[in-house]
């Protein structure tokens, strides 16, 4: 039905055994992580994800691991790969068999009716890739013990295959070189005779100065042969960037902190009883920008007190209309300030130019919508042509009716304004919520507001020269 053939991989080893394991240790922690010094110049290096057998008193359990994914690039594309994860009837009838397998390797020794699946599908998190586990147990039979428990389950399906000993058979028939140390266990015996092992995965074995790593994948029916050869060399990857890096500086990608174009600059923010005005001043503020943030309506006096070099109108409930927003606009655009709109804001821009506004058929509340940038722009500099944003309205600005100054750089697929910027004036505005959650992958809500805070006030002083 299905079985887990593996490669091998293989680095010149230059630094020693105690640095590689301790960048594995760094860069891929685990739970059953080892270093092992067999003697005659061989050392097992290991970051384990799974658990083998483990007996407590007369508990017995395992976690089978059996789906695997690429980690995303931040906490939302994980997200989006734990739902393409779990929606793979592939990688769910992978984790099937090997259950089915192992319940049955624990039924030779347990009580009847004590195996039990008390957790499917879970999500286990490592540096560079998701899993699917379940986690099994059973009541050992009177009269056995950790040790029976132990051989019950050799090999582990999630390393062999189902059926559990033609799979063995083909694997012994196929792969060109014997396993070793790879596919076996390691843990402890204690005195109280509980045992607790994990499977040697993710495992360096050096000897004589050579780096080896042996990964596998499932190949059953309805497996794609170049996922399963970019599954093994995405599972060996931490394993071998340790051998490369081990004695050197810390490799791990530094984060991200956003540019300081704001330095130097004065930020009104003007709130429209919004409920995530102070998120978006703090994605103005780690430009460098120094915010001031006032409720709507804005005395004349405070523009010229502040001296702000931008004016953010915030995204709100209701319509421009319920906070005179044509008054903020008009107070802005007399002391030529440049003007960014958000949501709400976009729409009171739209509207104060002589655009007219429109409601939606369904409200997107709290919902993310793929854009399509058609110009870059002011907002959009440095980001791909499709970006994940989220929406949080139900009133629009109406493409046909935009005053022919407006130029509209992004849409969603059927045709709904998401931004745009004047063609002479430092004026520019997005529909969506740029400091949302839903907007975070890519760090796109963060480049355009930097994109914002770089443009904006430039233009303004470029037009007033």
């Amino acid at each position: 039905f299905e079985v887990v053939p593996g490669q091998k991989f293989f680095e010149r080893c230059e630094n020693k055994p105690s640095a590689i394991a301790r960048r594995l240790k760094a860069i891929n922690p685990s739970p059953y992580s080892f270093f092992i010094n067999l003697g005659e110049g061989e050392y097992l290096v290991g970051a384990s994800p799974e658990m083998f057998v483990r007996v407590s008193g007369r508990r017995v359990e395992t976690c089978p691991i059996s789906g695997t994914i690429k980690r995303g690039e931040d906490a939302i594309s994980d997200s989006e790969q734990i739902l393409k994860l779990l929606n793979s009837k592939k990688d769910e009838a992978e984790l099937t068999m090997c259950s089915d397998v192992d319940r049955n390797d624990k039924s030779r020794v347990c009580e009847p009716g004590s195996v039990r699946v008390i957790g499917r599908r879970q999500i286990e998190m490592y540096s560079r890739l998701i899993h699917t586990v379940d986690h099994i147990e059973g009541r050992l039979k009177p009269g056995l013990d950790a040790f029976d428990a132990f051989l019950s389950h050799a090999w582990a399906v999630t390393v062999t295959g189902a059926p559990k000993l033609w799979a063995m058979r083909f694997i012994e028939n196929h792969e060109k070189s014997p396993r070793a140390w790879y596919g076996g266990a390691i843990g402890m015996v204690h005195f109280n005779g509980d045992l607790n092992t994990g499977l040697t995965l993710r495992t360096i074995r050096i000897k004589d100065g050579i780096a080896e790593v042996r990964a596998g994948a499932t190949l059953l029916y309805d497996s794609d042969p170049e996922e399963e050869e970019a599954e093994t060399e995405l599972k060996a990857s931490a394993m071998l960037a340790a051998v490369r890096e081990a004695g050197g500086k810390n490799a791990a990608g530094a984060e991200r902190h956003a540019a300081r174009v704001g330095d130097g600059i004065n930020v009104l923010l003007v709130d429209h009883e919004d409920s995530f005005v102070h998120t978006l001043a703090n994605y103005f503020r780690q430009t460098g920008a120094t915010v001031t943030t006032v409720r709507t309506p804005v005395a004349d006096e405070l523009f010229d007190r502040l001296k702000p070099d931008l004016v953010v109108l915030s995204p709100g409930p209701g319509t421009p209309s319920d906070f005179d927003c044509n008054a903020t606009i008009r107070n802005a655009r007399s002391r030529d300030l440049p003007i960014f709109g958000v949501c709400l804001g976009l729409q009171a821009l739209a509207e104060s130019y002589g655009g007219t506004l429109g409601q939606l058929d369904t409200p997107m509340h709290g919902k993310p919508s793929r854009i399509r940038i058609n110009r870059k722009g002011l907002i959009f500099s440095g980001l791909p042509d499709d970006v994940t944003v989220g929406r949080y309205h139900s009133i629009f600005a109406d493409p046909n009716r935009l005053p022919g100054d407006f130029l509209i750089t992004a849409q969603t697929e059927d045709g709904v304004v998401m931004a745009f910027e004047h063609k002479s004036e430092p004026v520019a505005a997005v529909q969506f919520h740029p400091e949302s959650i839903m907007t975070l992958g890519q760090n796109a809500g963060m480049r355009m507001i930097e994109n914002v805070v770089a443009h904006l006030p430039r233009r303004a002083r470029e037009k007033a020269a």
